[in-house]
């Protein structure tokens, strides 16, 4: 039985997504061990196109949602933040970059417009190429000169469309610097604009063992100044971390015998050799003063916070206020050259942390000692991680402008974009302090729906909380492996904790010492930290 339909129907988009469901979870049933390789070869292959076509879909439907402005109707401020909360797109940035180069948008008439890649969009919309293909034209077009005219333009982007259809990404940045040699052989065509919207340098996120890659774009001007740089202070036994005896700063203060006696001891590779070089030269900027005494009402230092058990044990994680992770060896390594502040909570601190009316602003105390409390390393709205140090201070439970105090206890992080949008309309947050319980001291978020709609949960930031939540996942696995022996039998020895390591420094407990006792071990840090 077959059904004829109009081309010019609409189709019933519901019933479509369900079909595909449907057809998803079939395939997933399917047995594959009774077919033949090349009709295994067949699935495999088109189900990776399909999978390209639906991702074209999606691009299109994200369209339909800006048109519509679903993002305001649904309380959202932009359609990157629809596209990250409903849709749940990892990198939603980088989606809607794609979408503005393949998409069929409409003009104010309503009539569609061609897509700025229109053959690269009609291979994508075919299957033949994936997301990760696209991307990869996108970045060879993008180098191409502003210079260039358009029918040339034109021509590489159906060049570079038709490449895709049978080459891997990392094949097609091959292909694409050979196109862009064919367009600019002399390099006379790219201008001082071209390279300034080139330019680029990111820190890349931390990696499981903490480290983190550099991704840069530099010009001509900074290259220079970077490789002038390296040329002074990256040098063999030079801003050695691993030679106490290594002579520090540029190689012409540096004495010749003893720059000789640490280069023969240098096992660094070249790459190591700069990395060293740069951090030594951050280290002396640092204790130089040169960025300056505060930034967003925190001393401009390596601040960081650890538990108290992992000092104890020199085992774990501690974090700065930028975000980073540091390990406590390492923090330990460091605590000669850092200021020492402490904080004391639950009984009293002997500083203002409680300013009323008297100051808007939260005062450099009051910052150190919101990073310090449980959540303090990053923006209390729930999923954001934008660092202490990027940080705004908001008057989280009564707002300044209706009378509320600058307080500790009504003080949160709230980076820039999320502070933004807080109010009392629909779409805004409102924002509350927890005053008991676990989580007493952190701030909650509550999305503002519609008057006659259900309201949303309130929800807090539970991002800093993966250390702790792990620790205590794990002890519980570990109770549930080596369960607690019965009262009337002998305890069985269970799986060893972490190994006990010898004690690295001495701590003592300040939060109930006598006024006296304060007095004094203020005077031995005055005296042991001059600076």
């Amino acid at each position: 039985m077959t059904e004829t339909t109009s081309v010019d129907a609409p189709c019933d988009a519901v019933a479509i997504v369900d079909e595909i469901h449907r057809l998803c979870a079939a395939l997933q049933r399917a047995e594959l061990s009774a077919l033949t390789d090349a009709q295994v070869e067949y699935v495999a292959a088109e189900t990776e196109r399909a999978r390209n076509r639906l991702a074209f879909a999606g691009d299109q439907q994200v369209v339909e949602v800006a048109a519509r402005d679903l993002p305001r109707k649904t309380g959202r401020r932009n359609v990157l933040a629809y596209m990250h909360d409903v849709l749940r797109m990892t990198r939603p940035g980088r989606r809607r970059t794609r979408v503005q180069a393949i998409a069929t948008f409409t003009d104010l008439t309503g009539q569609p417009l061609q897509p700025e890649n229109p053959t690269l969009a009609a291979a994508f919309a075919d299957g033949r190429v994936g997301p990760d293909h696209v991307h990869a034209v996108m970045d060879v077009l993008d180098q191409i000169p502003a210079a260039i005219a358009h029918d040339v333009t034109a021509a590489a982007e159906r060049t570079m469309a038709e490449y895709a259809t049978w080459m891997t990404p990392p094949e097609i940045e091959r292909a694409g610097a050979r196109l862009l040699a064919h367009l600019d052989p002399d390099g006379v065509l790219t201008d001082l604009e071209d390279r300034r919207r080139r330019r680029k340098l990111w820190i890349n996120r931390q990696r499981a063992d903490g480290t983190s890659k550099l991704t840069a774009t530099l010009t001509p001007e900074l290259r220079a100044r970077l490789a002038t740089f390296l040329d002074v202070w990256a040098r063999p036994g030079m801003n050695n971390p691993d030679d106490p005896d290594s002579p520090t700063g540029a190689i012409q203060d540096a004495d010749p015998e003893r720059l000789e006696a640490a280069a023969q001891r240098d096992l660094r590779t070249p790459a190591q050799i700069q990395h060293d070089a740069l951090n030594a030269l951050l280290q002396a900027v640092f204790d130089d003063g040169l960025l300056g005494k505060t930034h967003r009402g925190l001393p401009i230092q390596l601040i960081v916070k650890a538990d108290l058990a992992d000092l104890q044990r020199a085992a774990g994680l501690a974090a700065t206020a930028d975000g980073t992770l540091i390990d406590i060896e390492g923090l330990i390594s460091m605590a000669g050259r850092v200021e020492p502040w402490l904080a004391i909570f639950v009984d009293a601190t002997a500083a203002p942390l409680y300013l009323g009316r008297g100051k808007r602003l939260a005062s450099m105390e009051q910052r150190l000692a919101s990073f310090a409390r449980p959540g303090g390393d990053s923006c209390s709205a729930p999923g954001c991680d934008v660092p202490a140090t990027r940080v705004e201070m908001h008057h989280a439970h009564t707002d300044w402008g209706d009378g509320g105090g600058t307080d500790i206890d009504n003080l949160a992080p709230a980076c820039t974009r999320h502070h933004h949008m807080i109010g009392n309309r629909p779409g805004d947050y409102t924002t509350r302090m927890i005053g008991s319980g676990p989580d007493a001291g952190r701030c909650t978020w509550q999305l503002n729906t519609a008057p006659g709609t259900p309201p949303r949960r309130p929800r807090i930031n539970r991002k800093p909380d993966i250390g702790h939540r792990f620790r205590h996942i794990l002890t519980e696995t570990r109770n549930n492996i080596h369960p607690t022996p019965e009262p009337h039998g002998h305890p069985e020895p269970g799986p060893p904790d972490d190994p006990p390591r010898p004690p690295r420094f001495h701590y003592t407990d300040l939060q109930h010492a006598t006024p006296a006792e304060l007095a004094l071990y203020a005077a031995l840090l005055d005296h042991a930290y001059p600076n």
